[in-house]
């Protein structure tokens, strides 16, 4: 694996300042700026397979979400919400595009990330000039949340590294058929070791207070979907229950007219380290540079 670098850049929220960490990789001088955001309980290093495949053209930069990974917790748990995500990520994308580099950035957003980046896509003046929505669309089920809903947040403990990585594979059991390897790396990377020496998993348990203080119902955001007019690539794991064929088919027909790719096996949501998960995301990255 090529060295991987970090830095992070503040964040501003009604409490104060945050860091919000990232990992870069490529030359920052690159045309080409790529973003990577990860899911609701992931983190930044769930792209390493592809940043690294992108690293020779693009300059890349993946960011853990505030609460998750390296980033800071937020003092107030309620902006544990999109509009402060989308500040957060603001600030990024206007630290990485200085320094005479191209002011405009190809998103690729895994479920949570693609949110963010179609909300950023769909703003008059945007700096995204491609669009990756990694098994997410504008219609959230409310049974996919309430599954969701069953997980995040409970912050359980286990002994070991390995009672994690048998937890790992049980609630991310729809990212597909991944390798032993790709396994630990998601556990290793995910994972967090406390004073006790007991092993949880790495990101505030208060990101899923959103799943318990709301009644869950479908979210409906093709409003958004409408205003995105950018080039963008859809990556669905067919077996998923949060991006239904339904849903799909309607954003074939709306708003920029994505081009599709399907992953047979797959559910919620496709991890982009299978070999033609990531050569469909990197041939519609540098597509017409």
């Amino acid at each position: 694996m090529m060295e991987i670098r970090s830095n992070h850049v503040l964040g501003l929220s009604q409490s104060g300042f945050h860091r919000i960490y990232y990992t870069e990789w490529g030359n920052p001088a690159a045309e080409q700026v790529v973003v990577c955001v990860h899911g609701l309980t992931r983190n930044c290093r769930d792209f390493d397979t592809l940043a690294q495949a992108l690293a020779d053209d693009c300059y890349v930069v993946c960011p853990d979400v505030a609460g998750r990974g390296r980033s800071d917790w937020l003092l107030n748990k309620l902006d544990y919400n999109y509009p402060q995500y989308l500040a957060d990520m603001n600030a990024l994308i206007a630290r990485i595009t200085t320094d005479g580099r191209k002011q405009r950035v190809c998103w690729v957003g895994t479920s949570m990330g693609g949110l963010i980046g179609m909300l950023l896509a769909a703003q008059p003046g945007t700096p995204i000039a491609k669009l990756v929505m990694n098994d997410v669309g504008p219609l959230i089920p409310k049974a996919a949340l309430e599954r969701i809903g069953q997980y995040v947040g409970k912050d359980p403990h286990f002994s070991t590294l390995d009672e994690l990585e048998t937890y790992v594979r049980l609630v991310s059991a729809s990212f597909g058929p991944l390798t032993d390897v790709q396994w630990r790396h998601l556990t290793e990377t995910g994972a967090k070791q406390f004073d006790d020496g007991s092993w949880g998993m790495v990101y505030d348990p208060a990101i899923g207070d959103a799943f318990r203080n709301i009644t869950l119902t479908d979210v409906n955001l093709w409003q958004y979907w409408d205003r995105v007019n950018c080039p963008t690539l859809v990556t669905h794991g067919i077996e998923s229950d949060l991006l239904l064929p339904e849903i799909v088919a309607g954003m074939r027909e709306r708003g920029p007219r994505p081009h599709v790719v399907e992953f047979a096996g797959v559910g919620h949501a496709p991890m982009l380290m299978a070999q033609d998960q990531v050569k469909a995301v990197r041939d519609f990255v540098l597509a017409d540079r």
